[in-house]
């Protein structure tokens, strides 16, 4: 019994000892791959803007700062192409640029893509500034939307611009002069030309050779602080735009948005001429609220909105009076005027083309004069049901009126009324009516017979 006991314990105690064992070399082998285990991957978030620059692409950057700056992000890349955009945009951006907790990459790519305009002032305003061969960027002189101004005002907004640009350029350790020939007199540089000037820090390949070429790097932010980059690498982590960016994104562009405001008008027109259709008006009200929208997002000319209500105001006229073509004429070249100068964009791609404009201006203009005038053609046309469509008949008298009787009128059998007493089979044209009673009167002289003496002297 005794050694049995014994024989148990000496099992247990090998047992024990084999798990100590296991969890010894377990523990140990767990610590040698964490040592081993390289660090965790940097994470760079990644931004395309591919279009012009206006609130849209303004509104997609704020977004993805804030992003870049919840996930924990090393930067934001901000692959761009743009010919430009407007002001206020731009300086949205710059701002949102300037303030940003994550440092910011701006890269001009791919090979053929421009920072221009607005975009230079957005690639000069990022921590690190790369350009791709074969690309471009400069041309920032302001462009006035509404026209040339004068000489004074044009000094203010340039002075004003070269300002906000020296404000950060030189922080960014640029040089301000070549910075200021881009913004004054619209000079361009290529991706070497630019590197050579000190506009831009260095020229890559791709994204992966970008980041390879700053990691390690320290950049100085605005507030003073020094950062320095571990990008090499780095995971890149693509952010696309949301379905509110895509719509908007479509909607801003001028040409779309004004066909939808020409379309939605003939949908709401078109309600109004065939009462409790409903889908016409509920269609055409939300095209035109839409086009209201996406115009509200751009810079507009109360002087065009004018030229479009004097346009609808000549092509009504021309339906209800009859100007034989030429109020027409008039409303479609005020159409046409009116959708051409209605954004006032400073560069192309944000304004109305011109064959959009021409196209939109003489279809609209034609549907709106032809609808109208069959409106106005179908209220001014005789009723031809009841009394009211025997106004103007010819009337045969069946009997004598006087001044009462009855009279055939279109193989219909009428009582009538006269002013003056006519004999039977006499010829009358009706002239009104009282509810079911018709008002006649003798058509021509030259009956025969008292009532005949009557008409005459009714009429003399």
């Amino acid at each position: 019994m005794r050694q049995a006991m014994q024989r148990n314990w000496t099992s247990a105690g090998l047992i024990a000892a084999g798990l100590w064992t296991v969890l010894g070399v377990g523990i140990c082998a767990q610590a040698r791959a964490a040592q081993s285990t390289p660090a965790q991957q940097p994470v760079v978030d990644k931004l395309v803007l591919d279009d012009t620059i206006q609130p849209v692409s303004a509104d997609e950057l704020t977004r993805a700062l804030a992003r870049a700056s919840s996930d924990g992000a090393q930067a934001l890349l901000i692959e761009m192409n743009t010919p430009g955009g407007l002001l206020d945009s731009m300086r949205e951006m710059v701002g949102a640029i300037l303030r940003s907790r994550v440092p910011v990459i701006v890269y001009v790519a791919p090979p053929g893509a421009r920072a221009g305009s607005a975009g230079f002032f957005i690639l000069e305003s990022a921590d690190v500034a790369a350009m791709a061969p074969g690309t471009e960027a400069g041309a920032a002189h302001v462009v006035f939307e509404m026209g040339k101004p004068g000489d004074i005002e044009m000094q203010k907004v340039e002075n004003d611009a070269e300002a906000f640009m020296r404000s950060y350029v030189t922080k960014r350790g640029r040089n301000a002069d070549a910075a200021q020939a881009a913004e004054k007199s619209s000079h361009s540089y290529t991706a070497e030309e630019a590197l050579d000037e000190h506009l831009i820090d260095l020229i890559a390949n791709s994204d992966a050779e970008l980041l390879r070429a700053i990691d390690g790097r320290t950049v100085t932010r605005m507030d003073g602080s020094t950062t320095t980059l571990h990008v090499a690498g780095a995971r890149i982590v693509l952010i696309k735009p949301t379905l509110r960016d895509e719509l908007l994104g479509w909607l801003v562009d001028p040409n779309i948005a004004l066909l939808f405001l020409v379309g939605g008008a003939l949908l709401i027109y078109l309600e109004f001429n065939s009462p409790g259709t409903i889908v016409p008006g509920a269609l055409g009200t939300l095209m035109v609220l839409l086009a209201i929208f996406a115009l509200n997002l751009l810079p507009i000319r109360y002087t065009a909105v004018m030229l479009l209500v004097g346009a609808m105001v000549l092509l009504i006229l021309e339906a209800k009076v009859g100007g034989h073509g030429a109020l027409a004429i008039a409303g479609i070249v005020c159409l046409t005027f009116g959708t051409l100068t209605l954004v006032a964009a400073p560069i192309p791609q944000l304004r109305v083309s011109p064959w959009v404009a021409l196209s939109v201006s003489v279809a609209f203009g034609g549907i709106t004069w032809f609808l109208v005038r069959l409106a106005v053609r179908a209220r001014r046309r005789k009723v031809r049901t009841g009394a009211d469509a025997m106004v103007g008949a010819t009337a045969t008298a069946m009997e004598a009126l006087a001044p009462q009787g009855h009279v055939l009128v279109e193989g219909e059998i009428w009582r009538a009324e006269t002013s003056a007493p006519v004999a039977a089979g006499a010829t009358l044209r009706v002239v009104g009516h009282d509810e079911m009673l018709l008002r006649v009167e003798p058509q021509e002289t030259g009956i025969t017979g008292q009532g005949s003496e009557i008409s005459r002297s009714v009429q003399g």
